[in-house]
């Protein structure tokens, strides 16, 4: 049985934590973080502390904090044990000690709602095989999918998640916005976007692609652009058009 403690009580922290407790094959011994408020969360199911001068021993520590406080707290853990961050953009070496590695769950997570951990990718790295080994019996604890990757690999996934995830989610945004200029119900998109994520089981986005753009129907472009007065809208459809149109230019 492998001993964990979670150093965070952030959205990530949070739902490691239940994938962690649920696991029969998974010690949770600490829980640490700075806000006192969120530990009590996890104080009925675990040890809790706010001192992370004051961690209990323990075979992996796993950091679930904002990126930029990593290199800090990593500083803070002294005792034997393999330490790994969480983050998908931050390098592997930023955790002093030599016996580090990386445990990246590819998945967006949202205060207070808790995913299931069963079908989440997680992605691990390590300095050498033994920690590597480790990471992924912990990966295959608590999910079905566990790859191993590099550095360089962990950051063009976490750039292609943030076109995926970020980029996407913002244009749902500028669509509701759009929507709600003429009220109009948020909820009338939402079968069209579901469809959309649903053919990429059996078809790769580039099939997949649809609208004005690829079908180079500069007159319905054209009325688009009329409709929008937001000049970083225009620009925002502008650009994508563009780029959707020279993608499939020898199409036409």
């Amino acid at each position: 049985m492998l001993s964990v403690v979670i150093l965070g009580t952030g959205n990530v922290a949070e739902n490691l934590f239940h994938a962690f407790y649920e696991s029969t094959s998974i010690r949770l011994t600490q829980v640490v973080g700075r806000n006192e408020e969120s530990l009590k969360k996890f104080q009925d199911k675990t040890k809790v502390s706010s001192d992370f001068e004051n961690l209990v021993q323990a075979d992996i520590y796993v950091i679930a904090i904002s990126d930029n406080a990593i290199p800090e707290i990593s500083k803070k853990i002294t005792q034997e044990g393999l330490v790994v961050h969480t983050s998908g953009a931050t390098p592997m070496e930023v955790i002093p000690t030599k016996n580090r590695g990386v445990f990246y769950p590819l998945q967006t997570f949202t205060k207070g709602h808790v995913l299931d951990f069963s079908t989440i990718p997680i992605c691990v790295e390590a300095e050498d095989p033994m920690s590597f080994t480790k990471l992924q019996q912990l990966g295959e604890c608590i999910s079905n999918k566990v790859y191993g990757i590099n550095s360089e690999q962990r950051k063009k996934l976490h750039l292609s998640a943030v076109f995926a995830n970020n980029f996407s989610n913002h244009l749902f945004h500028i669509s509701e916005v759009l929507c709600k200029e003429e009220n109009l119900s948020f909820e009338l998109l939402k079968p069209l976007i579901l469809e959309t994520v649903k053919k990429l089981d059996f078809l790769s986005p580039l099939e997949a692609q649809t609208g004005p753009a690829r079908r180079k129907d500069s007159e319905s472009m054209k009325r688009h652009l009329e409709l929008l007065t937001d000049e970083k809208q225009i620009k925002l459809y502008m650009l994508l058009s563009e780029a959707i149109s020279k993608t499939y230019e020898k199409e036409l």
